[in-house]
């Protein structure tokens, strides 16, 4: 099996939901560009799979689903440093 390095654009929305390959491997998100992406090590034949991310700008609150757990993914900056924000991925809900 070959796995290869896929990247995701994000959309700038409080819940994220991307189709990723079954055992995807979350690997970073910064930007390209001033976009946000996701960065994975996949394989690209697997079956695919939908998980959920909570992105947060700094200082914002984080609510998370009662029951869920989360990880956190990474931070990026947008606007030259102006404006930071936090991904985690949202797990079990």
């Amino acid at each position: 099996m070959n796995k290869k390095v896929f990247k995701y654009p994000l959309q700038m929305d409080d819940k994220i939901i991307l189709s990723l390959p079954k055992g995807a491997e979350i690997l970073t998100v910064q930007t390209q560009f001033e976009n946000p992406c996701l960065w994975a090590l996949v394989d690209p034949f697997a079956v695919k799979e939908e998980r959920v991310f909570r992105l947060a700008g700094t200082g914002h609150p984080i609510a998370f689903d009662i029951g869920s757990d989360y990880k956190y993914i990474n931070s990026f900056q947008l606007q030259g440093g102006n404006l930071i924000f936090h991904l985690f991925e949202i797990i079990g809900i």
